[in-house]
This record gives structure tokens, sequence and C-alpha cells, in this order.
């Protein structure tokens, strides 16, 4: 079982200023802070939505047992920076990179053993802690254009609003949901 992740180096923002301005049509410098809340808000939200880290961001996860490295919690993936975990002994160890490899396929995530190694034995009721890069290197179009729909209706109508079923916003981000 995975824990909520831990986030120990924060994102920055995939969306600039310039590029909320332009989607809003805004011409003065005036809304700068509004539109960073904005754009904070409208990734937190696809993060959310979508299951999957939108920018370049360190993670901490903990799980129970080496076999839940099978489907990591956290994707798009880039790369493990460690595996910790407290061995029979109660001493923390750290995975070598050589027992193990990374297999990152854009949404699916795993960590599997090499060939002729083995997971290590872990003290009973301690938990493996995971550090990993995760994050898209360069944020998919149809994600940047939900989020810009998303900051433009934020900035326009300032104010809650029924929502309806499915949206353009639904749309764009249904395939890259987890």
């Amino acid at each position: 079982m995975w824990y909520p992740p831990k986030v120990t180096a924060p994102p920055t923002n995939p969306i600039s200023i310039s590029d909320a301005k332009r989607q809003c049509n805004v011409l003065h410098d005036d809304d700068d802070d509004l539109l960073e809340g904005y754009i904070t808000a409208a990734r937190d939200y696809v993060e959310k939505y979508t299951g999957t880290a939108l920018a370049t961001q360190t993670v901490e996860v903990k799980c129970d047992g080496f076999c839940d490295m099978a489907r990591l919690p956290v994707t798009p993936a880039q790369s493990v920076t460690s595996i910790a975990y407290v061995d029979t002994a109660g001493v923390e160890q750290t995975l070598p990179t050589t027992a193990y490899e990374e297999r990152f396929d854009n949404l699916d995530a795993a960590i599997v053993l090499k060939y002729g190694h083995q997971w290590p034995a872990i003290r009973p009721g301690s938990r493996i802690k995971l550090t990993a890069v995760v994050g898209y290197q360069t944020l998919p179009a149809n994600i940047k254009h939900a989020m810009l729909l998303w900051i433009a209706d934020a900035y326009e109508k300032r104010e809650n609003d029924a929502l309806s079923d499915w949206t353009a916003f639904d749309a764009l981000l249904c395939n890259d949901r987890r």
C-alpha cells in the first residue's frame, strides 16, 4: 500500500504569466498576482483531476512492501533518487541502483528487479521510502490548453458558477486521468 506523497522540492508553474495574459486578453500588469494565483490553482486542480504531477518536482512516497514497486503512485516519473528501507537488524539501508531498473512508460511507472537480484528483507512494520523526480518535462499541449481554459474562466467569472456535465476542460483531460 502506498501512502500519500510528500513534495520535497516544489514545482514551478508550467504556465507562464504571459501565456495566461494572452489567453485572458490582459494588456496590463495590474492583475499579475491574481493570474499567478489562478495558475497555481489550475495546476493543483489539474494534478488532482488527472492524478498526475504536471511540473517537475521531487516527491517522497512510502509503501509497506517491495511488491508495491510494480505500480508507482505518482507519474509521470523521470528518475528514482533513492529507495531506502530498514533491514531486519533495524538499520536504514539504501537499495543499490544496480539491483533494480526503472520502467517509466508515460503514465505507467514501475520499478523492477534486475535479473539475478531479489528484494531485501525488511523489518516488519517498517516502510520503504522512495524518493523520485516526477512530472512532465514538457507539458502536453492538451493539458496546457485545459489549464488556460480554466484560468481564463476563473479570471472572467471570479465567482461561483453552475457547472455543466461535460466541458471542453473535461474532454481535453479525460485521456490523461490515472
